[in-house]
């Protein structure tokens, strides 16, 4: 029999965040990318925990049945690594390996970075890490008359909302499987409608927040105890 996956909300870095796990064992963290949710590792779960892992998907802040904080700024990536060191303590976990894929990958490199007494490992997917560079990342983007990179395109506030989310269920037919079903099958906390495309709506547009904080490269702490958010718990803090 597969092991089975539960589902938890818990408390981390003044959020609440929602949590499928599955297994017990040395722990595992596994961060999703845009546009998904914890969904997408649901074989991931049940393959480790029946390795014997403690296999964790947390829907990463502004998705899924987490909370979607309205301020852009709320979405910067040492919120991203501190909602994670948070998750850590409300799981009684010291140390845990992480895992990242498509923009979870930078949140994987950052969280080892900026708290490996935290994160003792990690496994970027699709996104290698990057560090900080001369240039703001979305001025190398390109752009022509006629197109332009999809990061810029969640740049201007509204646009992207108004477009993706004037019908979800053609936006999302356009999208992997994980991400169709993230989209229709997910009930969002801040939703307002009832029905599960209304519901997708309120997905892009936190979606989008997210996309704003294009990450600008790394800073390399001057000790484990580095603040890893701007509104960090002390617990978070270390």
């Amino acid at each position: 029999m597969a092991a089975e996956i539960l589902h938890r909300i818990v408390d981390t870095n003044g959020i609440r965040m929602h949590v499928a796990e599955a297994g017990e064992g040395p722990p595992v963290v596994m961060c999703h990318g845009f546009p998904e949710s914890w969904y997408s590792w649901r074989r991931q779960l049940v393959a480790l925990a029946e390795a014997g892992y403690h296999a964790v998907a947390p829907d990463m802040r502004g998705y899924g049945k987490t909370d979607q904080p309205e301020p852009i700024a709320d979405y910067t990536l040492l919120h991203l690594v501190g909602d994670l060191v948070g998750l850590l303590d409300a799981l009684g976990e010291s140390t845990a390996v992480i895992a990242g894929h498509d923009w979870g990958a930078p949140v994987a490199w950052h969280a080892a970075l900026l708290r490996p007494d935290r994160f003792r490992a990690v496994i970027g997917l699709s996104v290698p890490f990057i560090p900080r560079r001369a240039t703001r990342p979305t001025t190398t983007m390109p752009r022509t008359d006629d197109a332009i990179f999809y990061q810029l395109y969640f740049q201007e506030p509204g646009v992207a909302e108004a477009e993706l989310g004037r019908d979800p269920r053609e936006t999302s037919g356009g999208c992997s499987t994980t991400a169709r079903a993230t989209l229709a099958g997910t009930p969002w906390r801040r939703a307002r409608a009832t029905s599960a495309w209304s519901r997708a709506a309120g997905a892009f547009s936190a979606a989008a927040r997210r996309r704003r904080r294009c990450p600008r490269g790394s800073r390399t702490p001057t000790s484990t105890s580095t603040p890893v958010s701007s509104r960090a718990p002390a617990s978070a803090a270390g």
